[in-house]
C-alpha cells in the first residue's frame, strides 16, 4: 500500500498551494462571523475529513460556539462508494439551535445532503454548510454549501483532510491525483 501512496504523490498535480488555501479559509471564516456571530452554534465537524479545515476555522471565528462531531462514510478507505454509514451521531442536543455543518468537500452532495436531513429531524432551527471544496461535477448536487473555501474541477483530490484510500489527509495543499 505505501508504494502505492508513493506512487500516488509522485503523480499528482498541486491545484492549491498551502498559502492559496489558508488564505480562503480566512475568508470564509470572515463571512461565518459576519453571518453566524449572533447564533451560539454548533459547530459540526464532519469526521473524518473536516477534521483540518473545522480545527483551521475554529481559531478564526470570534463568537461564542459548541463544536461536536459526526462521523458519515460514503467512501470508507475507498475512492468511490454509495452507502451511507452512519458511525457517529452528535452528542449535542440539535434542537432549537443554529447548525454549521464543517466539511472538507462538497462532492455530488449525497452526504451533505443526509446530514441536513438528520439536523432537520432532530430539530435544529437553522441549518448552514461550510466546506473547504466545492467539486465541479457535471450533475446537478442535492444541496449547496453557504461558505465555500476554493472551487476546483472534477478531480480526485486529497490533502487538507481528503483522502485518497485513507493515506495523504495530512498533505498542506489540495492535489489531484493523476
Amino acid at each position: 500500500m505505501l508504494n502505492e501512496i508513493e506512487q500516488v504523490q509522485k503523480n499528482a498535480k498541486l491545484l492549491h498551494s498551502e498559502a492559496e488555501v489558508e488564505a480562503a479559509i480566512n475568508v470564509m471564516a470572515e463571512k461565518i462571523n459576519s453571518s453566524l456571530a449572533t447564533l451560539n452554534p454548533i459547530i459540526l465537524c464532519v469526521m473524518n475529513g473536516g477534521i483540518v479545515t473545522a480545527g483551521k476555522l475554529m481559531t478564526k471565528l470570534n463568537f461564542p460556539l459548541t463544536l461536536d462531531a459526526i462521523n458519515v462514510s460514503r467512501y470508507g478507505n475507498e475512492t468511490s462508494g454509495s452507502h451511507i454509514n452512519w458511525l457517529q451521531k452528535p452528542a449535542s442536543e440539535l434542537k432549537n439551535r443554529a447548525i454549521l455543518i464543517i466539511d472538507d468537500i462538497l462532492d455530488e452532495g449525497l452526504t451533505l445532503k443526509a446530514i441536513y436531513q438528520y439536523c432537520q429531524e432532530q430539530g435544529a432551527k437553522q441549518i448552514y454548510s461550510a466546506v473547504l471544496i466545492d467539486k465541479q461535477i457535471n450533475k446537478p448536487k442535492p444541496v449547496q454549501a453557504d461558505f465555500i473555501g476554493l472551487t476546483v474541477a472534477d478531480h480526485y483530490l486529497y490533502g487538507y483532510g481528503m483522502d485518497y484510500k485513507g493515506y495523504l489527509r495530512n498533505a498542506a495543499g489540495i492535489y489531484a491525483c493523476a
